[in-house]
């Protein structure tokens, strides 16, 4: 099956739900072969591997509040996302810097709702609309990014019934994070889903696999083949014949006679 384009995408709005997964490792980007429709993988990490390891799923570059500043600085590093394989590009910038990406033809996702990096203007890390004033906003920001030529939008941590209302009433492809059953995709963090989240784990979030215990249990044999190595070589013990390169006897002879009269 080809890759999904954006008019895949977009023909799917309503239809039926999309799966969405952020990742940033080579292993779980190809594990998106279990049929996951969407990855976001952040644009420090986003290279040809990552892009060979996620095969035909449709890939979201996601850049960092920070690392560009300019909308020059979003052109040129959204431009160098696409040229590897990136599919969209998300970008938290204000609506002209998002205007000038659609203008040059980049399928934009913003964000609405919770964004973390502007957390702040919100109340923290905490749900948004959970009152009518709040919930117009979010709907007023989904119209503002419709306007400027989004493809998308990630919309997070905003009630269900709001956030099914939104959805229906926009072209935009809305990827929910807490965000209910109403939102076009579901989006989960890898991490999450694998269970080897450290520190808060949020509300939405739903773990599959416990791989906490075994990244522990992996860090423990980590440590102690470690240990095992450096009491090897305190030994004497490594290396053995078996690791190093031989020399005959006679070959060795003839270095020892050269290196005798060789000044030094």
């Amino acid at each position: 099956m080809a890759r999904p384009t954006v008019a895949d995408i977009r023909a799917l709005k309503g239809k039926r739900q999309l799966s969405m997964l952020f990742v940033d490792t080579l292993d779980e980007a190809a594990a998106a072969a279990a049929g996951i429709d969407m990855l976001s993988i952040v644009d420090h990490v986003w290279t040809p591997e990552m892009r060979e390891a996620a095969g035909d799923c449709f890939v979201q570059v996601g850049f960092v509040p920070g690392d560009q500043v300019t909308t020059e600085d979003y052109l040129r590093a959204t431009h160098a996302a696409i040229r590897i394989g990136g599919d969209s590009c998300y970008c938290a910038a204000g609506l002209p810097t998002i205007r000038a990406l659609a203008a040059e033809g980049i399928p934009v996702v913003g964000h609405v709702g919770l964004i973390p990096s502007k957390n702040t203007w919100t109340g923290g890390f905490r749900a948004v609309g959970k009152d009518a004033v709040s919930a117009l906003k979010v709907w007023e920001d989904v119209k503002a990014l419709e306007a400027a030529g989004c493809f998308g939008a990630e919309l997070e941590v905003v009630p269900d019934r709001v956030s099914a209302e939104i959805t229906r009433r926009t072209s935009l492809i809305m990827l929910g994070m807490g965000a209910g059953s109403g939102a076009d995709a579901q989006y989960l963090f890898a991490e999450d889903v694998l269970g080897y989240t450290r520190g808060h784990k949020p509300r939405h979030a739903k773990t599959y696999r416990n791989f906490r215990a075994e990244l522990d249990r992996l860090q423990h044999e980590r440590i102690a083949a470690f240990g095992e190595f450096r009491a090897d070589v305190e030994r004497g013990t490594y290396p053995g014949a078996e690791h190093v390169v031989p020399i005959e006897d006679g070959e060795f002879a003839a270095f020892m006679a050269g290196i005798e009269t060789r000044p030094g």
